[in-house]
């Protein structure tokens, strides 16, 4: 136990639970979507079963980490670019959050047309949400392991930053969540960001690696604007009443 409770590693286990959570924030976003379209009694339950499934994951992944190495090995090599599994798999992973984001966006626009009416019940269902949640999830867990397998040299560490990590997120899923559902403004902000990601995450399949330093900064600065919009307009509602 000594030799794990050190210095380095504490630093470590401190450095990787704020990086989980900075990575966790995109997956919290795409929970909040799936679970708003479900009834108000069965999203707080979604939204936990979501997140434990993918602490889960990435307590497999971890365990798995000779597997994940070799997931950056060339598997074949298409227009000059060796594609590996991990790049098949961001692939995957961006093209379903390009569509599953175009999707919600249309139908918040247009509004449910008649077979969204008749698609509602199978769609809105406990099982459906989490059957996505799943598969997104192996995508952003993938992506948390192999940043964890970079920084920490201890698989305890490496789990305990995913389980503290995932605990915070857990806590703050749910008032997320709400606030995004509540504002309309925002939830197309959160679909936009989904698509910004899922553009990133084909582009990194495809070899072509965008710093995620760019991508939260647009973020955070487009967040900051629509704040600032949401405040103005309760300022004017209060002025006006």
């Amino acid at each position: 136990m000594s030799d794990i409770l050190t210095t380095a590693n504490l630093i470590a286990l401190l450095t990787l639970t704020l990086l989980e959570i900075v990575l966790g924030i995109d997956n919290i976003v795409f929970i909040s979507i799936l679970t708003g379209r479900l009834p108000e009694d069965q999203q707080q339950r979604a939204r936990t079963i979501g997140l434990i499934l993918a602490m889960g994951m990435r307590i497999v992944l971890l365990m798995a980490i000779s597997w994940i190495v070799t997931l950056e090995s060339a598997l074949f090599t298409l227009f000059e670019h060796g594609f590996s599994g991990r790049d098949l798999i961001m692939l995957v992973g961006g093209l379903f959050l390009i569509a599953k984001a175009t999707y919600e966006i249309h139908h918040n626009i247009e509004g449910p047309d008649e077979k969204d009416v008749e698609m509602k019940k199978a769609v809105a269902s406990m099982g459906a949400a989490l059957m996505q949640i799943v598969v997104i999830d192996i995508v952003f867990s993938l992506d948390s392991v192999i940043t964890a397998v970079g920084m920490a040299d201890s698989i305890y560490i490496m789990i305990a930053a995913v389980v503290i990590s995932v605990g915070i997120m857990l806590a703050a899923a749910g008032p997320i969540g709400n606030f995004v559902n509540r504002h309309p403004t925002m939830k197309m902000l959160a679909l936009a960001f989904l698509i910004l990601i899922g553009v990133m995450l084909v582009a990194d399949g495809l070899g072509q690696h965008v710093s995620k330093g760019y991508i939260y900064f647009a973020m955070a600065f487009s967040l900051s604007v629509e704040l600032l919009n949401m405040w103005a307009r309760k300022n004017r509602n209060k002025a006006a009443s």
